[in-house]
């Protein structure tokens, strides 16, 4: 394992994928830690800070342009930041089987399997993760 590819890449892959792996350490501990707790609101709020800068950053990753500048991952990304309201909008009005739900599937699906996808051949986190 060698994060040298990651320096070598554009600041805004760099960033999004630094802070990916901070949403997924993040969000592995949210996910076993007791719910409703002041430290679970904590880091609930810079999960979800985390997942809004990857959302974000990833409009400034322009390598695979399919759509204009765009690819349908960006679509995701969309979906990604409405999910981020619309989940933290349901606990702040207690519908916390909403809130569960929604934060799981941002993480599992948001996070999780995509961030499998950067470990195909020719990615950078392959090259970090396996070497090139």
């Amino acid at each position: 394992m060698t994060f040298a590819p990651l320096w070598a890449a554009s600041p805004p892959i760099a960033a999004h994928a630094i802070v990916a792996l901070a949403a997924l350490v993040l969000g592995i501990g949210q996910l076993v830690a007791r719910k409703g707790t002041s430290l679970h609101k904590a880091v609930g709020r810079l999960w979800v800070l985390c997942m809004a800068f990857v959302a974000v950053s990833s409009f400034f990753i322009l390598e695979f342009r399919l759509l204009g500048p765009f690819s349908p991952i960006h679509i995701l990304s969309l979906l990604v930041l409405y999910s981020l309201v619309i989940g933290t909008r349901a606990a702040r009005l207690g519908n916390l089987r909403l809130h569960k739900a929604i934060m799981r599937n941002l993480f599992w699906f948001g996070l999780v399997l995509t961030g499998w996808f950067t470990l195909l051949p020719g990615r950078i986190m392959y090259q970090v993760v396996f070497g090139s």
